[in-house]
């Protein structure tokens, strides 16, 4: 057998070796922080891979804690932010819209106050897409539109026991 023949079945093989991977875009992105230790962020996030794929958990320098959070309905009809540790799903073709009063990315204990127009740079960590680094602009003064435009007041939150 030839190097050749080699090399053009190893090129050939390559494809069906390696994981198939999603293709992730986020946009319309913002941060914001309700206090000088509390902060979340907000965006749509569309996987326009053929695989469906899942985000598992998120990263940041930017305070001691990020979490993916959502906000659920308590046997008394009050909304509960909570800590999702199963991150959320994110199917093939589809899209998950973080946005205030429903999921979103929260940050305790900020190192620094946002300020409006600095830029946080968060990593989301997928099941097959891996890392997706993003900055995410703040814009203390955007109003949401649709549906689920309704803002938490965290001000008087604890978020040291999350």
């Amino acid at each position: 057998m030839s190097l050749k023949t080699i090399l053009l079945g190893a090129v050939a093989a390559l494809p069906f070796a390696m994981p198939a991977f999603a293709e992730i875009e986020v946009h319309d992105q913002y941060a914001r922080s309700s206090n000088a230790m509390a902060g979340a962020a907000f965006m749509t996030i569309h996987n326009h891979g053929d695989v469906d794929d899942h985000l598992l958990r998120v990263t940041s320098d930017a305070s001691a804690r990020v979490e993916l959070h959502t906000h659920i309905e308590d046997a008394d009809g009050v909304m509960r932010m909570t800590h999702v540790e199963e991150g959320f799903a994110l199917p093939a073709g589809g899209e998950i819209t973080l946005q205030r009063g429903a999921e979103h990315v929260m940050f305790m204990g900020l190192n620094q106050p946002f300020e409006q127009d600095d830029i946080v740079t968060i990593t989301f960590v997928f099941e097959q897409a891996g890392e997706v680094v993003v900055e995410i602009p703040v814009d203390q003064t955007r109003e949401e539109h649709g549906a689920m435009s309704g803002d938490t007041d965290h001000s008087e939150m604890d978020h040291a026991d999350h």
